[in-house]
């Protein structure tokens, strides 16, 4: 394991706790019909059975439940965030937490703040998932809607509201959100000790840097693979150039993977641990989702159908082995299912 990452194995450990007081684990299962597909033992990490329908929910709950923990042991009358986050006069629980989503991670900051009583203010792009933006809301959030996607939002939220005061709370530039849903790596070994390959969606990283920390500890002959849409691949470019890449623009359906700029943070642990970072396109994705919803009667976004749109048209490399998906998510855009039903399986 390289020195001076800025997250640890041991920092997804000491999340465990604050992770498992609040949420259940989510199963692992091998779908026979998905095994037979693909030529390969397939197994499905269903993150997207969590409280908020996907995997983020692990980093809110750590972060916000270790800040919480911290400023109660300096005093309630303190108030701040520290863990290294921020100063006491800007961090401080009456400005509460601000984030930019597209969706999941703003419902995990959302969720955990109303567990801990929190103040939460999530930026979401225009036109967003308004299933997502009403189970924000619902959570008790204040949403703002600015921006024509991520990037453009959040150059919001940092330009006109971090100045203001509160802790902002990046979607991947966040060492304890990190930790937190690198706990989901920890359950998968605990139920399958030897994966051969763990293939997980990217949207700017939290997931498969978190499951890099606990892989590349536990079993490091195990690989960690990542995926992306081919229409917002600044990610993977940047990992395979070694330089940082963004996209003007991004096309793609699956909001959960539909960034345009790297995180600095995600980034160096991606280039330090991850194994590979695969493409696929949203046809293939629309494939997987079509495909999960006949075989499994699960209902996965585009960013959670990206494993198995990866694991099939990859099917060769993975023959005869053992692979988990992370099905990262469940959050779909309902006006983007005629075009799955439509896109059927794979012939």
């Amino acid at each position: 394991m390289p020195e001076n990452l800025p997250v640890t194995h041991a920092d997804v450990l000491a999340a465990l706790p604050r992770v498992r007081a609040v949420l259940k684990r989510t199963p692992l299962y091998e779908w026979p019909a998905l095994s037979q597909l693909l030529g390969c033992r397939f197994f499905l990490k269903h993150e997207n059975h969590q409280p908020v329908g996907a995997f983020k929910v692990r980093g809110g709950i750590n972060l916000v439940a270790a800040a919480v923990a911290d400023a109660a042991s300096v005093g309630a009358e303190a108030g701040s965030f520290r863990h290294g986050m921020v100063g006491a006069e800007a961090g401080s629980f009456r400005h509460g937490i601000l984030g930019c989503s597209t969706g999941n991670h703003g419902q995990s900051l959302a969720f955990a703040c109303r567990r801990f009583g929190v103040k939460c203010t999530i930026v979401v792009p225009e036109g967003n998932n308004p299933d997502k933006n009403r189970a924000i809301r619902l959570l008790g959030a204040e949403l703002i809607e600015h921006g024509r996607d991520f990037d453009a939002a959040r150059e919001f939220l940092e330009r006109e509201l971090v100045p203001r005061g509160g802790r902002y709370v990046h979607s991947a530039n966040e060492p304890l959100l990190i930790a937190g849903v690198g706990t989901m790596a920890v359950e998968i070994f605990d139920d399958l000790p030897e994966p051969d390959a763990i293939l997980v969606p990217i949207g700017l990283g939290s997931g498969v840097c978190g499951t890099c920390l606990v892989v590349k500890s536990v079993r490091p002959e195990t690989q960690v693979i990542g995926v992306q849409a081919e229409g917002a691949d600044a990610v993977v470019r940047s990992w395979r150039t070694g330089t940082l890449q963004s996209n003007e623009s991004v096309n793609t359906f699956a909001e959960g993977m539909a960034t345009r700029v790297p995180a600095e943070m995600t980034l160096a642990i991606m280039r330090s641990l991850m194994d590979d970072a695969l493409l696929v396109s949203d046809d293939e994705l629309r494939q997987a989702c079509f495909t999960l919803l006949k075989h499994t009667h699960n209902l996965a976004e585009g960013a959670g159908a990206a494993p198995l749109a990866a694991a099939y048209r990859y099917r060769d490399r993975f023959a005869g082995k053992t692979v988990v998906g992370v099905l990262s998510g469940g959050n779909l855009d309902l006006a983007e299912l005629p075009r799955i039903l439509a896109a059927g399986e794979w012939k």
